[in-house]
């Protein structure tokens, strides 16, 4: 692994080391993350050259989470996954 990949590999299971002392399970904190890198992914699809859209609507996306912070960070994650959840297609 390069040492980009190495730092961002420690961080995250120290992120998750702070959200398991804060009562958050591994299995919660990996679905959590699958959920966001499936929002960046999407993301970073719709910015490929072959043209690629994303399926993701627009204030659903991983742009509309980069605005926020806080509490308001949490509120829009929140609605992300409760809308998305609703759609077609996306799933």
């Amino acid at each position: 692994m390069s040492n980009d990949s190495t730092t961002i590999v420690q961080k995250l299971w120290n992120f998750c080391n702070a959200l398991r002392d804060d009562g958050v399970s591994y299995g919660d904190f990996v679905e959590q993350l699958t959920y966001l890198l499936f929002l960046k992914l999407a993301d970073e699809q719709g910015k490929l050259p072959t043209n690629t859209s994303s399926k993701i609507p627009a204030g659903l996306d991983w742009e509309s989470l980069r605005k926020e912070s806080g509490a308001a960070l949490e509120n829009q994650y929140v609605k992300i996954l409760r809308e998305l959840s609703n759609e077609k297609g996306v799933a």
